[in-house]
């Protein structure tokens, strides 16, 4: 005999073989988006699998209440946020030099750029490849770090630009070098460069302070010079890269709490939105990682939200690409925290995306996805009825059975809510 648990394994076996019910029911005459409490609502819940598994959990008293205490909220918080991590691009390469001057012919690579590998820094004689500097001296690296410093702060544009880029490669290799640097000065003097009409200039510069930023002592000094409204603008206006590596840097000066604040204040939120709509993966996980961060604040989510972050981030669900349905899911589960955020989520076609992330996606997408799901339900009978006419209940009733621990408590909480609304239709 077929155990139900074993049925609704192989159920989600098919789903990820690509076989999901949002495949069969596309075929299916359609029907309106919304249903509120209503008889349709009725006949969709009286599937007899569905109620064995809502009885069930009416005997058990199954899923968490809906107010859980705090520590356990936080546990859950912290354990997504891993899960973010797990996920994310960010590392000490963030700022894609090498994928970026490995992928150009020594023709394309920007003359400053090549000068600084083979040219040397100065009257030092120092290079900047890589084998010199894993054996260079602090203390020999110092007379160069200050000639780099008074060439920021020459009237030379073309000065400047060759100091931020030595500056930049200096501060990617090595944190005693990361340390240095941010001791010399040579943080206050890059942040003008940020607002530089020369696009190497500016992209140096953000990427400078990117590489800067890794280094735990260097977050304050590089909020302490002002350099997070300046970055807002490189962020605005830069190149590609410059935008990608100034939406890192603010990352970086994120992880202090009390930046986050002002980071949203100085406008980062709009541009970072942008972002998720270009072209470039890597800037879309830039963007999302950055976004994460600053969303723990609610006026950064109350931002987001009216920057039109829902559309886009709702339309992530579905790409392919590694990692970025799984980072826009766990945004998207930050602003639905917010009644604002619950809305133009369902505005946006949420519910439909996430509910074809648990009958499509990986595993931890399921999890993302049903964590979302649960905020945009808890409180509301509209979103419960969405998720009734998606079709949703025998994907978690699925995911109850075959999930992660944490996966199965969320996909029941909201069975149960649905059961709830059932047993109030029948009074």
């Amino acid at each position: 005999m077929v155990s139900l648990a074993d049925s609704q394994c192989d159920r989600v076996q098919r789903y990820q073989q690509g076989r999901s019910m949002r495949t069969v029911r596309s075929h299916l005459p359609s029907t309106p988006p919304v249903l509120p409490s209503s008889a349709a609502v009725s006949e969709n819940l009286t599937d007899s699998l569905v109620d064995f598994k809502l009885r069930e959990l009416a005997s058990v008293g199954a899923g968490p209440s809906r107010s859980a205490n705090s520590s356990a909220e936080h546990e859950e918080l912290l354990e997504i946020s891993r899960g973010f991590s797990d996920c994310s691009s960010f590392g000490s390469d963030i700022s894609g030099e090498l994928q970026r001057l490995a992928s150009f012919s020594i023709s394309e690579v920007p003359r400053s750029v090549v000068a600084s590998n083979v040219e040397g820094f100065d009257e030092s004689g120092l290079s900047t490849s890589s084998e010199s500097l894993e054996y260079a001296s602090v203390e020999g690296v110092e007379p160069v770090v200050r000639a780099c410093v008074e060439r920021l702060r020459s009237v030379s544009v073309e000065a400047k630009r060759e100091a931020a880029a030595r500056i930049r490669l200096l501060a990617k290799h090595r944190s005693d070098f990361r340390s240095l640097i941010g001791a010399s000065g040579a943080i206050s003097a890059l942040v003008p460069l940020l607002r530089s009409t020369d696009p190497a200039a500016q992209e140096n510069a953000a990427t400078a302070l990117l590489n800067l930023s890794l280094e735990e002592a260097n977050k304050r000094r590089i909020a302490a010079a002002g350099a997070i409204k300046p970055l807002v603008y490189a962020l605005r206006t830069g190149t590609a890269s410059a935008k990608q590596n100034a939406a890192c840097a603010l990352l970086n000066i994120s992880m202090i709490e009390e930046n986050r604040a002002t980071i949203g204040a100085c406008g980062a939120i709009p541009p970072l939105v942008a972002l998720l709509v270009g072209e470039s993966s890597r800037g879309k996980k830039d963007a999302l990682t950055t976004l994460y961060k600053l969303c723990s604040t609610l006026r950064n989510k109350e931002r987001a939200v009216s920057a039109g972050a829902a559309v886009p981030l709702v339309g992530m669900i579905a790409e392919p690409d590694g990692g970025t349905a799984e980072k826009a899911m766990v945004v998207l589960g930050s602003l639905a925290a917010i009644p604002e955020g619950r809305e133009a989520i369902v505005e946006a076609g949420g519910i439909p995306a996430l509910v074809e992330a648990i009958e499509a996606g990986p595993a931890r997408g399921r999890e993302f996805a049903v964590h979302a799901l649960v905020l945009l339900c808890a409180d509301s009978t509209q979103n419960r009825g969405l998720l009734v006419r998606e079709g949703a209940i025998p994907p978690l009733v699925a995911l109850s059975q075959c999930g992660s621990a944490r996966a199965k408590l969320k996909a029941e909480t909201l069975l149960r809510y649905l059961r709830e609304q059932r047993q109030d239709m029948a009074r």
